[in-house]
């Protein structure tokens, strides 16, 4: 005797109509959504992104360099805050923004200026007697605080 919640198994043939359905279905959710439209950026937001940019980097060089925290916490924070308001990561920004139309030279002239700047005020030390974390942290709070206040 076959039990009642047994169903006839069917054949590759009554199956194909699900595949199909579920494979369609997995496609469609694939398919990028389309984007809003992106409205351009005037010149003095563009001025204030790059300014919060590069305040991130020093922010995060300094940890890096004098602290050994090596997190990007800044550039992190900061990403997050683009993406939310703009639809922009930080390396879009180097890449558009930046004079040199390339993340990889923006960083490496950002760290070298950075490296050149800590080295001008006695390394680590002479930068920490010199209120240097205090006024990177200043700088990059405001300039976030800045962006958030825009609409």
């Amino acid at each position: 005797m076959i039990p009642a919640t047994h169903t006839p198994q069917r054949g590759r043939a009554g199956r194909a109509p699900l595949i199909l359905g579920l494979a369609l279905l997995g496609l469609s959710l694939l398919a990028p959504l389309p984007a809003p439209a992106q409205t351009p950026l005037d010149e003095s937001t563009r001025e204030l992104l790059v300014a919060a940019v590069t305040a991130a980097s020093e922010v995060d060089l300094y940890n890096a360099r004098c602290r050994s925290d090596q997190s990007g916490r800044r550039t992190d924070n900061l990403n997050k805050l683009l993406a939310s308001k703009f639809r922009l990561t930080v390396l879009k920004v180097q890449d558009d923004l930046f004079p040199e139309k390339s993340y990889r030279k923006a960083q490496t002239r950002l760290q070298e200026e950075f490296l050149a700047r800590l080295k001008a005020a006695g390394g680590c030390p002479g930068a920490k007697e010199a209120g240097m974390p205090a006024e990177l942290g200043d700088r990059y709070q405001a300039l976030m605080r800045e962006i958030e206040r825009l609409p």
